[in-house]
């Protein structure tokens, strides 16, 4: 018998939508909270099927609750994604039309480069080229600040790459918009923006799936092809991965 929706179940989707994504430890903080505070029967270990219940009353409404990872650290993060919406619908109540472009544009240029990763200054000159209107740079600035406040873009070092949430939310728009450039993770088979690809066959995986996958071996392998993976491996050493 499927497990019944709670006030417990309620207060926990409550809490993730306000938050627009959650931590994985957070998120089971907020599991044992909400079973407390609402008096519903709690397990540590049970969080997924927690939110297997919530999805399943989420499913006539289009909504989901989705795990997925971060590729700065590879931690687990939550967030309640819209099935019904496109990328542009969901943003669209939120930026103008001018911003919505330009969020687009800086996409392109974090999809299509070979780290993940667009500059501020790439994405700045484009201000002045938008078809929409052009946008002064010190207006493109304070338009990265808020998409970073509001968790679709991550910067660091004047480096400008999508956050967790983008990558949950927006992962199928990328993967059918972006077909020839965009990847699953070999590993793990979620969007990999951030990745190190095999020079043999073209394989990409997360660096925290590298680092995982690599780490108890000696000389470390493509795990499709079997060729030498001469990507440096983050964590180790070059010398210490190579068969001496």
């Amino acid at each position: 018998m499927a497990a019944q929706m709670t006030d417990a179940h309620r207060r926990f989707l409550q809490v993730l939508m306000s938050k627009g994504i959650t931590e994985g430890s957070e998120a089971r903080k907020l599991h044992h909270h909400c079973c407390e505070t609402d008096k519903v029967y709690y397990a540590h270990d049970k969080l997924d099927d927690f939110i297997s219940t919530i999805n399943r009353h989420l499913q006539p409404l289009f909504m989901q609750v989705r795990k997925g990872m971060s590729e700065e650290d590879g931690r687990a993060h939550y967030a309640v994604v819209n099935l019904a919406e496109t990328e542009i619908t969901k943003m669209a109540s939120d930026y103008t039309e001018i911003e919505l472009e330009l969020f687009r544009k800086t996409m392109d240029l974090i999809i299509l480069s070979e780290n993940g990763f667009a500059s501020s200054t790439d994405i700045l000159n484009l201000a002045d080229k938008l078809k929409t209107k052009k946008m002064k740079k010190k207006e493109a600035e304070q338009v990265l600040k808020v998409f970073v406040e509001d968790k679709w873009l991550s910067e660091k070092n004047g480096e400008y790459t999508l956050h967790t949430r983008c990558i949950i939310e927006m992962e199928q728009y990328i993967l059918s918009n972006y077909q020839d450039v965009a990847r699953k993770c070999n590993i793990c088979r979620s969007l990999a923006v951030q990745s190190q690809v095999c020079e043999s066959c073209g394989i990409g995986m997360h660096l925290p799936c590298v680092r995982k996958y690599f780490k108890a071996q000696t000389e470390p392998r493509c795990p499709k092809c079997n060729e030498f993976w001469s990507c440096d491996i983050p964590g180790m050493s070059r010398m210490s991965s190579q068969s001496p």
